[in-house]
């Protein structure tokens, strides 16, 4: 039976995952070659994106999916619409040439198949939030895309740097979901809806609410975090301590862009605000300058590239937050380009490190002869990252500019930083393209040669592929740019942009970013002067920060700790009394909600007095009993007394299991005492017995007052109608209250059951330890002597 497009679509996102699971297997069986076999799977999706493209291109919506908890309206739901395509067929092409540029990378590595692994879940969990229609389902696979990354980046974790950028990168990234947890529910509690394309229906609901801000601070926080903007910049470079092959796919086509997609999919409800116009073009705008300023500083090629990425996330920020729909198709162009040449300029650097045994600028020159096909590919990549023709880099800034070409000083100001952090750009692009390959040759790469086609395809390709996105513009347009900038804005947009070299504002501008470029790249070696300078004066930096925001909190976490698990049960049991008595009394207080006393009872019965007169009897003996055991044998007779009180009730079975609780109590606390060393007498001072005294009695009398105010609400009958309606019909028993332990509750008792018995294998497990270590202190006691031994004893 052939399965229809939704039923394609989910078979088609779960794929990663199957790799996933396959990549271990395959490379035991077949080594590096069974990239080839496994790159098949995002080349599959990428398939199948490619044949939505023409339907979605004519204005279709595919939407689908399975019920996951229905009850709270999470499912788990897609939908493909011209962003989440885009974002699909990126994050399934890249990913393909990524698994295979793996397998050249990594060649012999014995983690390869490993690695492999980490490589697909992190594809399956960012296709999936690009494609995500649930609220809640998002929220899910931005914490996988977290996690998974943090796997990535600690890939090698025998080194304390990998480590160390692994957990920065969770930490920040994964303090942005917990903000965006708080967004989507304020965003649902404004709208109603869970679903995504049903939230983009109600923009106007949701910019006229209250909580608008709110949920704004909450996404932004999230987004910023996960696309590393200023301040929250710094984990990104620190993470290529992570594996080419990781830094490639992070920085081209993946996690850094969540963030981006994050807003552009909330900018037809939460966009055209003055907050959207005024906080997104600042902070993008401060981190396009900050993140090329710091990248001219850097000789590593990695590093390099990490910061002008986190300058070029600025530069989608800050044209997602310019307001305009030909803002809105500059960022969709320039968000195509940059994932082409960056993907293919990383995977340039780790050819060279790999083949070369450098990354350091200084000392690379002379490989465009070792190294031609690398050579050409970097050419590819630089030419449209510098914004020349004929590569969609031009194309994309030419966008920029004319987006930017009006007369107003906003606009006057973000398009003197949009040619500043460009010609940046360039410089580290020209950097890249020609220091290794056409600076003085060195004889320590006499070694270096070209590397496999694993290496050097990837790039390649991708390099062609900004090409061809310029050169055939017009179908580019009509299925990817056009329908992307469509649902980034929530309304069509017609886009139209083509090679085209007449006088105009934006190629003035560009010839000027060229200009500046070139000056600042013929200088470069006083610029990275003067930038190393301007860091040394400034200090202090966020990565830093980060440093020391761990280090305070660990100090306070400890101190905390040291003065809450102090490791005496009685401050435990001290303060745990008190905070429940008093919180109990404090809200009956504020709330005024004090149950009314009820009149003590005039009709009572001799054995229900009896009944009364064995607990106050009970509770005397705990009192004033001279041992330890003594009391807790006197503490068990309030359980029996409550036990007759539920015989007297009507209630049998309860009363049973009360007896049964109350004896194994007893039993057990009284073997319990043999076995610890005690006083067997209380010797607390007289100023602890009445402070323990009185926190009893707040205790006492707090649930006392929860009890009666439970008694005094009128009762709902509707549960315990249901329980004796349908406990027999549904589970065939007539015991009401085994039925709901057995059946109505079943897996709440199975998770019962299984915690009492890791609780008694752990128990099993400590008794047996000290066993087996008993005889080793019996002969270090003898060896001693005497003294020792009755000590010990």
């Amino acid at each position: 039976m052939a399965l229809d497009i939704a039923d394609q679509t989910l078979v088609f996102l779960a794929l990663p995952f199957v790799a996933a699971l396959a990549s271990p297997v395959a490379v035991r069986l077949a080594g590096e070659k069974a990239v080839w076999l496994l790159a098949l799977f995002p080349a599959a999706i990428f398939a199948h994106l490619v044949s939505l493209a023409g339907p979605v291109a004519a204005g279709e919506v595919f939407t689908g999916g399975l019920r996951w908890i229905p009850t709270l309206g999470v499912n788990l739901s897609y939908h493909v619409d011209g962003l989440s395509l885009v974002f699909g067929l990126l994050i399934s092409g890249i990913g393909a040439f990524i698994v295979l540029y793996s397998g050249g990378y990594l060649k012999g590595h014995p983690q390869l198949g490993r690695f492999l692994s980490f490589i697909f879940l992190f594809m399956g969990s960012m296709l999936g939030l690009v494609m995500a229609d649930n609220l809640y389902c998002l929220l899910v696979l931005w914490e996988m895309t977290s996690i998974t990354s943090f796997l990535l980046i600690g890939f090698d974790h025998n080194w304390r740097a990998s480590r160390r950028a692994a957990l920065q990168a969770l930490v920040v990234t994964g303090g942005g979901g917990l903000a965006l947890i708080a967004g989507a529910v304020i965003v649902e509690g404004v709208t109603g809806v869970s679903e995504l394309s049903l939230v983009l229906r109600s923009g106007e609901a949701l910019r006229e609410s209250p909580y608008y801000g709110a949920a704004f601070v909450l996404v932004l926080i999230a987004a910023f975090a996960k696309s590393a903007q200023f301040p929250l910049h710094f984990w990104l470079p620190n993470a290529m301590e992570a594996p080419t092959p990781v830094s490639a796919y992070l920085h081209s086509a993946t996690m850094v862009k969540a963030g981006v997609y994050l807003l552009m999919r909330f900018n037809p409800v939460m966009g055209g605000t003055a907050l959207w116009e005024a906080v997104l073009p600042a902070f993008g705008a401060t981190t396009l300058i900050v993140g090329t300023l710091i990248a001219i500083r850097k000789t590593d090629l990695k590093l390099m590239l990490a910061y002008t990425t986190v300058a070029s996330l600025g530069l989608l920020v800050m044209l997602t937050g310019f307001g305009t729909d030909k803002a809105i198709e500059a960022a969709v162009y320039y968000l195509v380009a940059h994932a082409f040449f960056k993907g293919g300029l990383f995977m340039v650097a780790g050819a060279i490190d790999h083949e070369a045994g450098s990354r350091d600028i200084r000392r690379l020159g002379g490989l465009r002869r070792a190294m031609p096909l690398t050579f050409a590919a970097a050419c590819l990549a630089a030419l449209s990252m510098s914004g020349i023709p004929p590569f969609v880099g031009f194309i994309a800034k030419e966008e920029i500019y004319a987006a930017l070409a009006g007369g107003d000083p906003r606009s006057i100001v973000i398009a003197v930083v949009a040619i500043a952090g460009n010609a940046l750009m360039l410089v580290v692009a020209a950097a890249i393209a020609i220091k290794p390959f056409l600076a003085e040759p060195r004889p320590e790469l006499g070694h270096a040669h070209e590397g496999p086609v694993l290496l050097w395809a990837g790039p390649m390709v991708l390099g062609l592929l900004g090409l061809a996105a310029a050169l055939w513009a017009g179908s580019a347009n009509h299925y990817v740019f056009a329908p992307m900038a469509g649902a980034f804005a929530g309304h069509p947009i017609d886009a139209h942009a083509r090679l085209h070299l007449g006088l105009s504002l934006p190629l003035l501008l560009s010839l000027l970013t060229v200009a500046l470029g070139l000056a600042v790249f013929w200088r470069l070696d006083a610029a990275r002067r003067a930038m190393a300078g301007l860091l040394r004066r400034i200090g202090w930096g966020p990565d830093h920060g980060f440093d020391q925001a761990i280090t305070a909190t660990l100090a306070f976490s400890r101190s905390l700790t040291a003065f809450v698990q102090n490791g005496r049960l009685e401050s435990y049991m001290v303060t745990v009394f008190t905070v429940v008595g008093v919180t109990l009394i404090a809200a009956m207080a504020f709330w005024g909600e004090f149950p009314a006393l009820p009149a003590f009872p005039a009709d009572l019965t001799f054995y229900e007095w009896g009944v009364l007169a064995i607990a106050f009897a009970g509770i005397l003996a705990v009192l004033w009993a001279s041992d330890r055991l003594t009391a807790i044998v006197s503490l068990g007779i309030q359980g029996f007394a409550v036990a007759l009180i539920f015989i007297l009730f009507g209630a049998p079975d309860l009363s049973f299991t009360q007896f049964m609780v109350e004896t194994l109590s007893v039993v057990i606390l009284a073997l319990v005492m043999t076995r610890l060393t005690l006083h067997k007498a209380d010797h607390r001072p007289a100023g602890e017995r009445l402070r323990d005294g009185a926190i009893a009695l707040v205790s006492g009398a707090a649930l006392g007052l929860v009890l009666l105010s439970v008694t005094q609400v009128p009762f709902d009958s509707r549960l315990s109608d249901f329980f004796a309606q349908n406990a027999y019909a549904i589970a065939h028993g007539r015991n009401i209250v085994n039925v709901i332990i057995v059946d109505f509750r079943g897996l709440d008792t199975l998770g019962e059951i299984a915690v009492v018995m890791v609780a008694g294998l752990a128990i099993l497990a400590l008794i047996r330890i000290r066993h087996r270590n008993r005889p080793d202190a019996e002969a270090a006691a003898q060896t001693a002597g005497p003294a020792v031994t009755k000590e010990a004893a």
